[in-house]
């Protein structure tokens, strides 16, 4: 398939689902940093679960399905739903895992038992109403496209209007009641909005993968950076590049269903920054240890030397390689780490393989001393 930017215009289909998609990233992306922040990244997976009896119900009432009258009782019921948790939390014992388990099976059992019932009808309209279990964005159409950019831009203001006490929120509920805020309506506030941000994907992404679009590019962002802002920015980036790399990459693969490509898309983006995010990677923090370990074999050495020192008159009697291996903590990397003291200028060897302190190591080893003594 040609990919030029041409072609990519002029394909309806791809070009509403990658707009579709792309609003769909940054609306879960920012609303996903603030439940990731929270520690309710299970919340997402819940409230899409919990949608589908709503999905069902709406469909029901009104003989409709028309996305926007199905997102609405989608919405209704994970708010529902995300009411019940909280208040079987504050009510009870039960912690705040099990009653979301609690709510996210039952809800998910009553809308697939619901499905089952409108199958049975003689009505053809209810057919495809099984989609939003996992999805299908190629049914996606400009007017859900718009519909999707209202909610989401709505969501997004929201977010902007109660910057300051979402973030007191995330980070210290209790102080923002010591403040005064009420942090019981501001939870309300920001629940809304995630409901509405997740009902946003159920048509592209579905019921059971959508946790993954709320989840995956905050946990991106959050291996980046530590500022809550630009997570957030970062959050809503990752989002947008999932959809759009999704909705790409299902077009030029037969068969290959929008919805999966695109949490593939993120899961790849969250793997990437996992390993080789700065100061959070797993790369990084390899090469950190790593580090750190030469550097304590250095100056491991360093003091092993000048305490040979100490016990000969001169300075320059050198100490062969053998007695700074039965010294060392890691014997076989002794010779690596006096060249590379050698390298620095620290240490010198002569031609019988014996190592002595230079005068600059001499320095770097009572300085070493100092600092060991101030530490302790």
């Amino acid at each position: 398939m040609d990919l030029s930017l041409s072609s990519f215009f002029s394909d309806y289909t791809l070009r509403t689902v990658a707009l579709g998609a792309t609003i769909l990233g940054v609306t879960s992306g920012v609303l996903g940093s603030l439940a990731v922040l929270r520690r309710q990244s299970l919340l997402g997976d819940a409230i899409s679960h919990t949608a589908l009896p709503g999905i069902a119900l709406a469909f029901m009432l009104t003989g409709s399905k028309a996305p926007l009258v199905l997102l609405f009782g989608a919405a209704i019921a994970g708010w529902i739903a995300t009411l019940l948790i909280v208040g079987i939390v504050r009510a009870s014992r039960i912690k705040y895992d099990s009653a979301l388990g609690l709510i996210l099976s039952v809800f998910f059992g009553v809308g697939l038992v619901l499905l089952s019932i409108i199958q049975k009808t003689p009505d053809a309209r209810q057919a495809g109403l099984d989609k939003f279990l996992f999805g299908q964005a190629s049914t996606i159409l400009a007017e859900d496209v718009l519909t999707m950019g209202v909610l989401g831009f709505i969501a997004i203001v929201v977010v902007l209007l109660l910057w300051k006490e979402f973030k007191l929120l995330a980070f210290d509920p209790a102080y923002g009641e010591v403040l005064g805020f009420r942090t019981t309506s501001l939870d309300l506030i920001l629940t809304t909005v995630l409901v509405l941000a997740i009902v946003l994907g159920l048509q592209m992404v579905g019921v059971v993968l959508m946790s993954a679009m709320v989840v995956a590019p905050a946990t991106a962002a959050r291996q980046w950076t530590d500022r809550f802002g630009v997570m957030m920015i970062v959050s809503a980036i990752v989002g947008a590049v999932s959809g759009i790399g999704g909705a790409v990459a299902s077009s030029l693969t037969p068969h290959l269903p929008t919805g999966p490509a695109i949490v593939l898309v993120a899961g790849s983006i969250v793997a990437f920054s996992l390993l080789f995010a700065p100061r959070r990677g797993i790369l990084w923090n390899w090469l950190k240890q790593r580090q750190r370990g030469r550097r304590f074999q250095e100056e491991a050495a360093l003091l092993d030397l000048y305490a040979l020192a100490q016990q000969h008159t001169g300075q320059s009697h050198s100490h062969t390689l053998g007695v700074l291996r039965a010294m060392s903590a890691a014997p076989a990397g002794t010779r690596r780490t006096l060249h590379e003291l050698h390298t620095r200028g620290l240490v010198a060897s002569d031609s019988s393989d014996g190592w002595r302190l230079t005068p600059a190591g001499f320095m770097e080893a009572e300085k070493l001393l100092r600092e060991q003594n101030v530490r302790t």
